[in-house]
């Protein structure tokens, strides 16, 4: 019997172990997707929280368990506790792979350490203290639910040491940039429509220039800094910065370890209006940029976008759009846009250039003129801009066009936002072929985003000719948007995946039709 007991705990605290290791990753997991954010992180828990109790409820119930049987039947309670803790491992095991994984930074590693040390103490402390019995084993069951806080705590006891961390990689990286004094930084930064203009920059650019970008979304300052650290060299003459921000001060906090000498500003709009709380605070950031510049600095602005239009700039300014009002320094007209691609006439003064790309739509002109503006005034020739142009490929999930041989699918799924959702319904309408939408509609748009995301079902209904709405909540206001504007509700389909979804859109008859398929957004796993 003495050993059945010693077997029956080892398997108990095996199976804690095991639970409380899982579910510690899973929250490490969103808690990278929430950018460390300890707000972001527990509004994530109070938007999750059926599953949140799903994954601890047996821990409970093991504590209740070792507290009833304690005195009558310990091997039996050991014995069912384990069976729960099994069941509690099972609940913690991924149901579905992960759309981005955890990655093991530095920064998780020494976040995993610290709990681990917390969990071993508890565990080693409780029974020392209180005896090594069902009621301190109870106790440790009911510390397993902490765990979904565990990273928020091991976040904020790290915090002097990821602070004194950060603080001397930002150094590091600030003195790279001061020993490089023929070194251009652009920066670049917009609600949407930064990274596709980073890329064409970085094509048109490199017809005079070496350059070097931030690669693919890096555009936080930690980001930023590894790009510095690790990329930037004396060979390189240019150097394009992106920089996001979701809270204000984020952008300026980029500029001071960077210092652009330009800077071009793509858009502005209700892009993480539940983290800036208003469009005013949004303009606020985005012209940290502008205020950041030195004052022989650039700062080229999209004048399409009224927020940029109407804000007041000290600055040198360049302006560009797709209409001359206002005076605008850089803009294109007669755009002619097919399923081929779009051709466009640039003017700049008294100089005229006709352009053609295979990009499709109006929307990606306009990144493109704001990527020649700033080219041709640091001293590429628009001639000599042509057949970069001609050669720009689409930024993967950013509209990018794949063929198959029935269907045609444009792939959109990197965070979209008002302005981007009805530039990717227009491109889809350019199609000729059975339209089809699938989207989980628009996220971090705050009070709003009920609103937008009815806007967005209601102009869906004009172009598509079916639609597939993924998951049951973000459904609602597509599906409300829809019907208002007259759609079929037997052309909608609420799908609980974007896999679902896929395969629902496969087995659509088109009546002898090629099937076009926008995939407009698709929410990371916090979501």
């Amino acid at each position: 019997m003495d050993i059945l007991f010693t077997v029956l705990i080892i398997f108990f605290y095996v199976c804690l172990t095991l639970s409380c290791s899982l579910n510690f990753v899973h929250y490490m997991h969103m808690f990278q997707l929430n950018s460390y954010h300890a707000r972001e992180q527990i509004k994530w828990i109070g938007a999750n929280i059926g599953n949140v109790v799903l994954r601890h409820i047996f821990l409970v119930v093991e504590a209740l368990t070792l507290l009833i049987f304690q005195h009558t039947n310990p091997s039996l309670a050991f014995l069912i506790a384990g069976a729960l803790c099994l069941c509690s491992c099972m609940s913690g095991i991924p149901r579905q792979k992960a759309k981005k994984k955890l990655v093991f930074t530095p920064r998780v590693i020494r976040m995993t350490v610290t709990w681990s040390i917390l969990y071993v103490a508890a565990a080693v402390l409780i029974p020392l203290f209180i005896g090594f019995n069902t009621f301190s084993l109870s106790l440790l069951c009911l510390v397993q639910v902490v765990t979904v806080f565990a990273v928020i705590i091991a976040n904020v006891i790290n915090k002097p040491i990821e602070h004194a961390i950060n603080n001397h990689y930002i150094n590091e990286a600030k003195r790279i940039i001061n020993d490089l004094p023929n070194l251009t930084v652009v920066g670049l930064t917009g609600s949407y429509g930064k990274t596709s203009t980073k890329f064409y920059l970085e094509k048109l650019l490199s017809a005079k220039y070496n350059v070097l970008m931030t690669p693919e979304s890096y555009n936080t300052t930690m980001g930023v800094v590894k790009v510095v650290r690790g990329q930037l060299n004396a060979t390189h003459e240019i150097f394009l910065c992106e920089m996001g921000a979701k809270n204000v001060g984020e952008i300026k906090e980029i500029c001071d370890i960077v210092h652009p000498r330009h800077g071009i500003i793509t858009s502005i709009g209700p892009q993480h209006l539940e983290s800036f709380k208003s469009i005013d605070n949004i303009i606020k950031t985005k012209f940290e940029l502008a205020d950041s510049l030195p004052s022989d600095g650039m700062i080229f602005l999209n004048y399409d976008n009224e927020h940029i239009r109407n804000h007041n700039c000290d600055k040198i300014k360049v302006t560009y759009g797709l209409s001359p009002d206002g005076g605008t320094d850089y803009y294109a007209d007669e755009i002619t846009v097919s399923e081929k691609g779009t051709q466009f006439t640039v003017h700049h003064g008294d100089e005229s250039k006709q352009f053609s790309t295979k990009l499709i739509g109006s929307h990606n002109v306009q990144n493109i003129v704001g990527a020649i503006a700033v080219a041709n005034s640091l001293g590429v020739p628009l001639e000599q801009l042509v057949q970069p142009v001609r050669r720009l490929e689409c930024v993967p999930h950013r509209l990018q066009i794949i063929n198959g041989a029935n269907s045609t699918i444009i792939d959109d799924a990197f965070n979209s936002n008002p302005s981007g959702a009805k530039a990717a319904l227009d491109t889809l309408a350019v199609f000729d072929g059975y339209k089809v939408l699938i989207t989980p509609g628009m996220i971090e748009l705050g009070e709003k985003e009920y609103e937008l995301n009815k806007t967005f079902g209601s102009q869906a209904a004009e172009v598509c000719d079916y639609c597939i709405a993924v998951g049951e909540k973000q459904a609602v206001p597509i599906k409300a948007g829809l019907l208002e504007a007259g759609y079929p509700e037997d052309k909608i389909y609420v799908a609980g995946s974007l896999k679902e979804a896929l395969a629902k859109a496969d087995t659509l008859k088109t009546g002898g039709k090629k099937k076009i398929v926008l995939l407009e957004n698709d929410l990371p796993d916090n979501y």
